[in-house]
């Protein structure tokens, strides 16, 4: 609802990567986030962004650290994240970034400037920090970038290895939400269906699809049945059945049930032996044959804690009925992530229901939008330009490259060495909420000699800058959005002007590129507004030659959308066209088929990600040594009130927190015995770091297990010392999924917790730091 007299307010029609709004707009400010009446399950996260865009902790003019202004740039030796800030016009903030940039490519060589960013700033083609600091950097002479994602790091260099195609091929070939709902009768979903993790869409959202599919899933009597350590992993009108494992096992109990559906013959023999590749090598680790340990049901229980006789029916339910072995994204997150996903494409090659109509392997069914529909029609996004520059790390390896230049690693069958890198130039995303290790992170970002940044606020990112860009928000700009698998190209109109000072992300590169001699290459002469034209006109020719035809711009720009059809399944890489004939449709793999079993990965030599699907027990869970002394499994997963920590700042993320601090969710027994009561302040700790949370207690978990949502903002006491807000990533530990993906492993963490003896210290995550005058530094005031 809208405040105030209706009949001055504007509606202004907009979209994010949580939902499609009408902005409501009152004497220059947005009041209100109203969803499209569309949607029918609109996200909450947009009432948290009214308030954001005037918070005290906006930045409203460019900042430089004090220290970094005084002595020049410089390993920072603990100054990041603890230093004031002085306030610098825009020319002068200008004149330093410019130079910095020039000096080091002239000193250090293009390599040696590090373009990080990330790819959920903004739902706009155009305003995507991501495609536009890169293609900065690009046209500048070249920059180390990163490698794969915090989200999949680890199933999109497996998979392709294992089924083909690209790394996100395999949403354009797994069960729709339509076809399991007409042909399936049993969901598996390893690490849940969060309802909470279908309100996000990168790209944008027209509107929200995923749970009304659900819905119509669970009327036509499909089962689901929910593997996590969490019962909310599913919505409750999937009645899901809860299977409660150990954290960080799914991979011994699908081997369990492999088992039992090879011990008593109901594997799908035709498919495993026509249609995949290596089956007798996977059959003889099942069996016990290969290692003298049969995988066996009674040795699933022991490592997951799920029953034997329950493995063994669900094996019979598997071999019976049409099935979806479904692998949410979190699952991949863990200490050999690589595995759960290749074990879960084995499960549904022996299950029969493999390249049958709504049945076998999904990777993230009720995350973001996938099983909507296989894709969305193209539409035209910012040119990033050629990247010249060769190196590059997996992007959760920042601490080992800022700490460890020259030192060499292995990645997907390669070894490569971090390069020396003396410029960070981050716009879009923030470390400080998605690196593991926080503490190593804070050690490891002292050693750039600049750290650039372009931010909205003073979230951590901004804090450990050396320069500070003030950027203006989704609000304030026009652009065009459309999201993975949707079907509406949406107008994002400016709702209310930035603040004075504050510009664009293309304002700031195209003034700095200007200074460095590439401005007209970086613009091509157009303002941001014939940007975004040009890329909807772009849009529409491109669709012309499918003969689809769109409005023109300025209609399309009145009407706020404009209708994509849907795009049509393609036989690439089919498992479908494989059952039919796996000779005359093989899969873009060295043998054409499913890899069970890959020469190319056995070839890399990897102890941590051997030639076929295996159980490699964790680091850390709760069936190692280290749970001795901390026997309390952490998982961090996405949150419901924020993307990411995206709006942490907002109301709506505020008013989720206990105490004012991020919810951390406990078993009312666990809590019991370390004599903590629902909404007590709760130390966690390991000897990687200690933060506190408000207690939060369920019996929706397992016990021994303890749920911490990630992104709220990085607090702590002293630069790497105790977190005051309840980020989970001051725990997690910083090591690579294995050396073939080097994804992040932040699911694998064990922690103990106690009550907060004494008076908590405040939380200072959403006050500013201290910001000088230049004029007043200079006079040593």
């Amino acid at each position: 609802m809208t405040t105030g007299n209706p009949d001055s307010a504007r509606r202004v029609p907009t979209t994010t990567q949580w939902g499609s709004y009408e902005a409501v707009v009152e004497k220059g400010r947005v009041v209100a986030m109203d969803p499209v009446a569309a949607d029918r399950d609109p996200s909450p996260i947009a009432a948290g962004m009214p308030g954001a865009q005037s918070d005290p902790v906006r930045i409203l003019e460019p900042m430089v650290r004090k220290g970094w202004l005084e002595h020049g740039p410089g390993q920072a030796a603990g100054g990041r994240g603890s230093e004031p800030f002085v306030a610098v016009s825009w020319d002068r903030a200008l004149e330093l970034a410019a130079g910095e940039l020039a000096r080091v490519r002239r000193d250090h060589g293009d390599e040696s400037v590090y373009g990080g960013s990330y790819g959920w700033a903004s739902a706009g083609r155009f305003h995507h920090a991501q495609s536009q600091v890169h293609r900065f950097l690009a046209l500048g002479g070249g920059y180390t970038t990163s490698r794969g994602s915090y989200s999949v790091g680890a199933m999109e260099v497996i998979l392709p290895r294992v089924i083909g195609g690209g790394k996100w091929s395999v949403w354009e070939r797994g069960p729709l939400w339509e076809e399991i709902a007409d042909h399936a009768r049993l969901v598996i979903s390893f690490g849940g269906l969060a309802a909470k993790n279908a309100q996000v869409n990168p790209g944008g959202v027209g509107r929200h699809e995923v749970l009304e599919l659900q819905r119509r899933c669970a009327a036509a009597g499909v089962r689901f049945v929910n593997v996590s350590p969490q019962r909310s992993d599913a919505a409750d009108f999937l009645a899901a059945e809860w299977l409660s494992l150990r954290p960080n096992t799914d991979v011994a109990l699908m081997l369990g049930i492999a088992h039992a559906l090879l011990a008593e013959d109901l594997h799908d023999r035709d498919f495993l032996e026509r249609c995949c590749h290596g089956w007798e090598r996977f059959a003889a680790y099942l069996s016990g044959e290969e290692d003298g340990v049969p995988k066996t049901p009674a040795w699933a229980e022991r490592i997951c804690g799920v029953p034997a006789a329950r493995i063994v029916a669900l094996a019979h339910e598997i071999a019976a009925e049409r099935t979806v072995i479904n692998v949410s994204w979190s699952v991949q997150r863990q200490d050999h992530g690589e595995q759960v996903h290749w074990a879960a494409i084995a499960l549904a090659a022996m299950s029969g229901s493999m390249g049958r109509p709504g049945g076998g392997f999904a990777a993230g069914l009720g995350v973001t939008s996938i099983g909507v529909r296989p894709d969305r029609q193209p539409v035209a996004a910012l040119p990033q330009g050629e990247n010249r520059v060769e190196a590059f790390i997996p992007v959760s390896r920042i601490s080992d490259m800022l700490l460890s230049p020259g030192e060499t690693y292995r990645y997907d069958g390669g070894t490569y060495a971090f390069p020396d890198v003396r410029l960070v130039y981050w716009a879009g995303g923030n470390p400080f909420h998605h690196q593991q290790d926080l503490n190593r992170l804070v050690r490891a970002w002292q050693r750039p000699e600049t750290v650039i940044v372009h931010e909205p606020w003073w979230n951590p990112m901004a804090r450990h800058a050396d320069i500070v860009f003030p950027a203006a928000t989704t609000l304030e700009r026009n652009d065009i959005a459309a999201g993975m698998n949707d079907v509406a190209l949406l107008a994002m109109h400016r709702a209310v002007a930035p603040p004075a000072a504050v510009r664009t992300d293309y304002e700031v590169l195209a003034a700095l590129a200007e200074r460095l001699g590439y401005g007209v290459e970086f613009t091509e002469g157009r303002s941001a507004e014939q940007w975004v034209e040009h890329l909807y006109e772009a849009t529409r020719e491109g669709l012309r030659e499918r003969q689809i035809e769109l409005p023109p711009f300025e209609e399309f720009w009145a009407a706020g959308s404009a209708e994509l059809p849907a795009v049509e399944r393609t036989g690439e890489n089919s498992f479908f066209a494989l059952r039919d004939d796996p000779d005359a449709n093989p899969l873009d793999t060295p043998s054409g088929r499913v890899e069970l079993f890959s020469e190319t990965i056995a070839s890399f030599d990897y102890d941590d990600c051997p030639g076929h699907p295996t159980w490699l027990e964790p680091a850390e869970w709760l069936g190692s040594r280290v749970a001795d002394r901390f026997p309390l499994h952490l998982l961090s997963n996405q949150p419901r009130t924020r993307l990411h920590s995206q709006y942490d700042n907002g109301a709506q993320s505020r008013a989720a927190k206990v105490g004012g601090r991020e919810p951390l969710l406990m078993h009312p027994a666990d809590a019991a015995e370390r004599g903590i009561a629902d909404g007590d302040v709760v130390r966690l700790f390991n000897d990687r770091g200690a933060c506190l949370a408000g207690a939060k207690l369920s019996d929706d978990l397992r016990r021994g297990v303890l749920v911490l949502p990630t992104g709220a903002w990085y607090d702590p006491q002293e630069p790497g010392g105790l977190d005051r807000h309840g980020n989970p990533n001051v725990l997690t530990r910083d090591h690579g999924t294995s050396e073939l993906a080097q994804g992040p492993a932040a699911q694998s963490v064990l922690v103990e917790a106690e009550p907060f003896e004494g008076v908590p210290p405040t939380v200072m995550a959403f006050e500013p730091p201290l910001v000088l005058r230049e004029a007043d530094v200079e006079a040593g005031r």
